[in-house]
C-alpha cells in the first residue's frame, strides 16, 4: 500500500520560497492537503496536491484550540491515515502534539535532506543559503549536522 503523506503550510511556503516545491513531488508523488493549508498558503498549486477533508469536525475543532487551522485539519486528515501515513509539519508546538498522538512526522529540513540523500539536491550548501535568505530558522548545530562539519 502506498503511503499518504499530508502536509502542513509552513513546508508548502517554505519551499515554494526557494523554488523547491516538487521536491514534494519527486519524493512522495502526490500530496494531500486540507482546504485550510491551501488557503493558508494562497498560492496556485500543481495537480499532485489532492485537497482531503477530515471526516471528524470535532477532533480538528478540538486541536484547533492549540493549534492553527491548517495544524489542526493536517493532524485530523492524519490520524484517519494513521496505519500508512507520513505528516509533514515544522512548527515546534505542532510537532509536539503529533509527536503525543503518536504521529509519524517528517519536517522541512527532514525533506530536504531526504532530497539530497536521493540525488534530487545536488548543491546542499546553496540551498541552505536559500533558507537563510529567507530568514527559515535553523539551528547552527542542525545546519552543521547537514552540512556534515
Amino acid at each position: 500500500m502506498k503511503r499518504v503523506v499530508i502536509s502542513d503550510t509552513s513546508c508548502l511556503i517554505v519551499l515554494s520560497k526557494i523554488n523547491q516545491l516538487d521536491i514534494l513531488h519527486s519524493l512522495f508523488g502526490e500530496v494531500w492537503i486540507s482546504e485550510d493549508v491551501r488557503n493558508e498558503f494562497g498560492e496556485d498549486l500543481p495537480h499532485w496536491f489532492i485537497i482531503k477533508k477530515a471526516n471528524s469536525i470535532q477532533i480538528e475543532k478540538i486541536l484547533s484550540l492549540n493549534l492553527d487551522k491548517g495544524e489542526a485539519s493536517a493532524i485530523a486528515l492524519y490520524l484517519e491515515q494513521k496505519e500508512n501515513a507520513l505528516l509533514v509539519i515544522d512548527e515546534r508546538k505542532g510537532r509536539k502534539i503529533a509527536k503525543e498522538l503518536g504521529i509519524k512526522i517528517i519536517g522541512t529540513l527532514g525533506i530536504i535532506a531526504k532530497a539530497k540523500e536521493l540525488g534530487l539536491i545536488s548543491d546542499l550548501q546553496k540551498t541552505m543559503k536559500e533558507l537563510d535568505k529567507i530568514d527559515f530558522r535553523i539551528s547552527l548545530s542542525i545546519k552543521q549536522q547537514m552540512l556534515g562539519k
